[in-house]
């Protein structure tokens, strides 16, 4: 689903992916000091600085063994062979499109549009409803854009008829969330989002032995580079810091919700909040004006995705924006 970028007299200039692109945002609206809660990213980065990568050398097999182990112990997964390291999430989806064959896929929406564009003659399945016949499903828990979870118990069921993919890229704040993978429940992990380095270009795919196999084949010796080996490893073993982040995003996600006290919250998850109002795009353009940047959506003109202020004076400067929107 695509972003609306629109010129400040109201119309649309044009739709287009525009969350996380604060510069795009930059030059439609003026202003400086943005503040970007467009991406549901955790806006507190994991401290790495004095993680010192050696950049001279491809990566140890025994360093990316530990890197999946520890992360393994992060996700509560007991054989770290079927944690496969991965250079991002989208690139697993489309390395498991060729895995995975499937006749007649299918892909719940609404959703990540990453998903659709592995899976390319999938059909779509509303969010709840059964697959029919899909021998493949994809989807999201928590969900895209309004935090769903689906049930470890439903996903079990369902992998019992078809191969399920599912995207646990918000599940890390809860870990009670996690699915228990297998060759027909293959599961996404993503390190980026949680630990605030999206940049990074991390994740993991967890699967029975097969399917974890012909990934490792796939990807090859160095699927990831020496640093997300490095800081992986360093931040998935540091528990200290993984509670602390938990801590602060329950705490900074109920001072939101007092924010959006007023307004109508339809879905939220740990890292964003999904509100229904009746003109998305115009409220969009009001916190633009603001030099805030949230995530509307074209298909969707009454909901906007709201993500976690980084600080008191940045959650003060939103609840401003949002009193003096007028409804």
């Amino acid at each position: 689903m695509a972003a609306c970028a629109c010129a400040t007299d109201g119309r649309p200039r044009r739709i287009l992916r525009a969350w996380g692109r604060v510069a795009a945002a930059a030059r439609a609206f003026g202003g400086d000091d943005w503040i970007d809660l467009s991406t549901g990213i955790a806006p507190w980065p994991y401290d790495h600085g004095a993680i010192d990568p050696d950049w001279t050398r491809l990566p140890e097999p025994a360093e990316l063994a530990g890197l999946e182990a520890a992360a393994a112990r992060a996700f509560g997964v007991n054989d770290p062979a079927r944690v496969v390291a991965v250079p991002g999430t989208d690139l697993a989806l489309r390395l498991l499109a060729v895995i995975l064959a499937a006749e007649r896929p299918a892909v719940v929406r609404p959703g990540y549009a990453g998903h659709a564009a592995a899976w390319g003659q999938a059909r779509s399945v509303a969010a709840g409803a059964d697959p029919g016949d899909a021998d493949l499903l994809v989807l999201a828990s928590p969900a895209n854009p309004d935090g769903r979870v689906t049930p470890p118990d439903r996903l079990r069921a369902l992998a019992a008829r078809m191969t399920v993919i599912v995207d646990e890229a918000y599940a890390d704040p809860d870990p009670g969330l996690g699915a228990e993978a297998s060759d027909r429940l293959v599961v996404l992990r993503s390190f980026g989002k949680f630990h605030g380095l999206p940049g990074l270009r991390l994740g993991f795919v967890i699967a029975g032995a097969g399917v974890a196999g012909a990934l490792r084949h796939l990807l090859g010796d160095w699927p990831v580079s020496a640093g997300a080996v490095a800081i992986g490893s360093a931040a998935y073993a540091d528990r200290s810091w993984m509670a602390g982040q938990v801590e602060r995003i329950d705490t900074v996600g109920a001072l939101l919700d007092l924010a959006l006290a007023d307004s109508d919250v339809i879905g939220h998850a740990p890292l964003f909040r999904l509100v229904r109002t009746p003109d998305a795009h115009r409220l969009f353009r009001h916190l633009c004006r603001h030099a805030i940047l949230t995530r509307p959506f074209a298909d969707r003109p009454d909901a906007l995705r709201i993500g976690l202020p980084p600080d008191g004076a940045t959650l003060a400067r939103l609840a401003t924006a949002l009193m003096e929107y007028d409804r």
